[in-house]
Order: C-alpha cells, then structure tokens, then sequence
C-alpha cells in the first residue's frame, strides 16, 4: 500500500488535464532522481493548494498549477543545460522554467536531463561549502 502525500492531494485537488500533467512531471522527476524529496509549499488564499516542491541538496523544481498551463521552475535555470530548448518562461535572471499547455507532448528524456542537471548542480554547492578535511603530515 502506497503512503499518500501532500503531491498526491494537490493532483486530486486539481482534476482534468493540469492535474494529470503534474502528475505526470512527478513521475518524471521521481524518475531522475530516486532520492528527490517532496512537500506542498507556499499555501495561500489565492492558491490554496500550494505548489509542488523537489528537493535534493536544495530546491530542485516547483511545480506550479496556473490557470491555463502547468509550469514547472527551476529556481538555478540558467546554469542548466538546455540543448533541446524546453525552458520557455522566466528567461530573465537566475530562474527558468517550462510552461505544459494542455495537449503537449512531454520531451522526458530532455526533462530527465535538465532534472538530473538541476540535482548535480546542487550537490556541487554542497559539496564547495564542506569544509576542507584537515591534513596531518
């Protein structure tokens, strides 16, 4: 029997097309990357049920349902590569993200990539902020 978490009631919260395409783009990046961490955040009164959030080292994606498209952010977008060209809203500055219209075709093999580039990203920062190991001679 399968756990039901705060993803799960945000899909459900959320029928038709938006609702299974962000459950499709879950299963994407649960896909990329088995040890992701998922929660709901940022609930409030003009969106009651929050977004989706990734985590690994660090926020990964959000997803986010809008009212005609779903979006899926990454907060580090452009130090990701993207050589199929997915990212189509918030070009400027540090965020990109991908704007799902009803009837497209998911690239998950270029999602995958940019998903797994985004964790990779993330532990690189982890690992730049470890203190060095001191050395005895």
């Amino acid at each position: 029997m399968t756990r039901k978490g705060p993803i799960d009631e945000m899909i459900a919260k959320t029928p038709g097309w938006r609702g299974l395409m962000l459950s499709k783009l879950r299963k994407i990046v649960q896909d990329a990357d088995p040890e992701i961490v998922e929660d709901v955040k940022w609930k409030r009164p003009s969106n009651p049920i929050g977004s989706a959030v990734w985590s690994h080292d660090g926020q990964v994606c959000v997803g986010i349902i809008l009212k005609e498209r779903v979006r899926l952010a990454f907060s580090a977008g452009s130090s990701l590569p993207d050589p199929k060209k997915l990212f189509n809203a918030q070009l400027l500055g540090k965020s990109r993200a991908i704007d799902f219209s009803q009837n497209e075709k998911l690239d998950e093999r270029a999602l995958k990539a940019i998903v797994k580039a985004a964790v990779a990203h993330n532990l690189a920062k982890t690992l730049a902020k470890a203190p060095a190991r001191s050395r005895r001679a």
